[in-house]
């Protein structure tokens, strides 16, 4: 079984699930602008993100040498340890819960502000639990401030919604106005940020947005980032077993065994939902079936790519958690950052919007910047 045991390898792992986990959302973000329904989409994504986690459990969680105190992947699948896996399956339900929500709320408030409120929302409830679970060997000193930066950004999240709101209805505003008695026979291609990018957006995507109000995507990314919040506590008493659930003599659950079975319990509730979401959808998307699903073959690759960059990316994390420390390890949560990225480059977000918009996007920004490094610097070292 391999095991990450220095800080630098810890921070590897970090910064490459920061781009991971920076990156699919944008990529499920895209397939429903292009009108793929998000049922369709996710059972995909949900499939890969398994295979993800079996993956890690077969080639990190069997290669090298193994002892009586870190048993291979294998192995521990015949252990008395259900306390800890049931910790995980814990874990895989909240975090499945939490992505389901967060896939809607893309929606209605936007690939970047989802992000935020959530992101943020995990730091400070997440860390705060890691912190304690992990009997503080993060430097608290040093940790806090970077989750005071966390609350900084998700105010100026907030900020940024609403001024891009009002960006985007004083458009459509002028459009209308201007539109009176012009001839319309030859359309062109709408540019990005333009009022008539966001009608062409609204007549293609899958989810309609127009006319709905917008608090119905905050309270669901309130719900995800609550669920998101718990999914590494629980994944924590998984590995280490601060309760003392374990009978004594029985290892904790490797990270890798742990991941497995977080994976499997996540997969369920995702296959359970998104199938009856097939035939009774929510937000008036129209019905599907198994067989629709089956035979829906565009987008598909991406949303395959989607679920294998979560996958890897939750690994990662917990692989550098177990190393550095949990709440150190929660510094992937600035995927803001990434996805923000993802947003303005690929998708438009917040092209032509105002000055006041750009002062708080590049004020949220840093702030992520701040706290990603303020968190990875707080890393500690797990004694075995």
């Amino acid at each position: 079984m391999y095991v990450v045991e220095s800080r630098g390898g810890a921070i590897s792992c970090m910064l490459l699930s920061l781009l991971f986990l920076g990156t699919w959302p944008a990529i499920l973000t895209l397939l429903e602008w292009r009108g793929r329904l998000p049922q369709h989409t996710y059972l995909d994504y949900t499939i890969t993100n398994l295979l993800a986690a079996v993956i890690i459990a077969f080639t990190f969680g069997e290669f090298g040498h193994t002892n009586d105190g870190q048993p291979n992947f294998l192995i521990q699948l015949s252990q008395n340890n259900w306390p800890s896996v049931l910790f995980a399956m814990v874990g895989g339900v909240v975090l499945s819960l939490g992505n389901q929500s967060t896939q809607y709320a893309w929606a209605f408030v936007g690939l970047s502000v989802t992000e935020v409120i959530t992101a943020s929302i995990t730091v400070v409830i997440g860390t705060t639990l890691n912190y304690f679970l992990d009997d503080k060997i993060n430097r608290a000193e040093i940790l806090f401030p970077g989750v005071a930066c966390f609350l900084i950004a998700v105010c100026l999240g907030s900020a940024v919604h609403a001024s891009n709101a009002k960006d985007n209805k004083e458009k459509l505003n002028k459009l209308q106005g201007s539109q009176v008695g012009e001839n319309s026979s030859k359309p062109e291609k709408a540019k990005a940020g333009t009022a008539s990018f966001l009608i062409e957006l609204e007549n293609r995507r899958s989810i309609k947005v127009f006319g709905r109000s917008t608090l119905i995507g905050l309270a669901m990314c309130l719900f995800a980032g609550i669920c998101f919040s718990l999914f590494s506590p629980a994944f924590n008493l998984a590995t280490n077993d601060q309760w003392n659930t374990l009978d004594d003599g029985v290892p904790h659950l490797s990270v890798y065994t742990a991941f497995f079975y977080f994976s499997c319990s996540c997969f369920v509730i995702a296959i359970i939902l998104n199938i009856t979401f097939l035939y009774h959808p929510a937000f008036n998307l129209p019905k599907s079936s198994i067989k629709a699903y089956l035979n829906d073959w565009e987008g598909r690759g991406w949303a395959f790519l989607a679920g294998f960059l979560c996958g890897f990316g939750n690994g990662l994390q917990f692989m550098g958690g177990q190393a550095a420390g949990y709440a150190a390890a929660d510094a992937v949560q600035a995927l803001p950052l990434v996805s923000t990225f993802w947003g303005v480059l690929f998708f438009g977000e917040y092209r032509k919007s105002s000055r006041r918009t750009y002062v708080f996007l590049v004020g949220m920004l840093s702030m992520f910047i701040v706290a990603v490094g303020v968190l990875m610097a707080s890393s500690g070292h797990r004694k075995n």
